[in-house]
């Protein structure tokens, strides 16, 4: 199973851009993925995650209304839409895939057994 995390990059505050995480050796229709951010000296943080089948969505606090994860399951992609950026969103941000179809654990990071490498996003005020 291999996770490739791509899209992030330098953005204003108010910006956007769009996180996609390509999964293979395994559907990301049928399994929950989550995305995580990292920052310098934090813990890892848990931003949104999309569960397998019915495509459940749900976000961390600090993201909520702001960013929009989804699926393309012909491409077996997630995406990670990030909308009204801001300053503190600055971060390494991981997608990671879960070996169930859905887990009521989807908030820690110990509930996915495979990560992406991480792309960096850089918001500037």
């Amino acid at each position: 199973v291999q996770l490739q995390a791509s899209g992030g990059g330098l953005a204003q505050a108010g910006g956007s851009l769009r996180l996609s995480c390509l999964a293979s050796g395994r559907t990301v229709s049928s399994r929950h993925l989550g995305w995580f951010r990292q920052a310098p000296g934090k813990e890892r943080e848990f931003v949104a995650a999309i569960s397998g089948g019915s495509g459940s969505t749900n976000y961390g606090d600090s993201v909520a209304g702001r960013f929009t994860v989804s699926r393309d399951s012909a491409k077996n992609t997630v995406y990670l839409q990030m909308n009204s950026l801001k300053p503190e969103d600055t971060a390494v941000y991981y997608c990671g895939i879960s070996p169930y179809t859905s887990t009521i654990g989807y908030k820690k990071p110990a509930s996915y057994d495979y990560w992406g490498q991480g792309t960096q996003v850089t918001v500037s005020s």
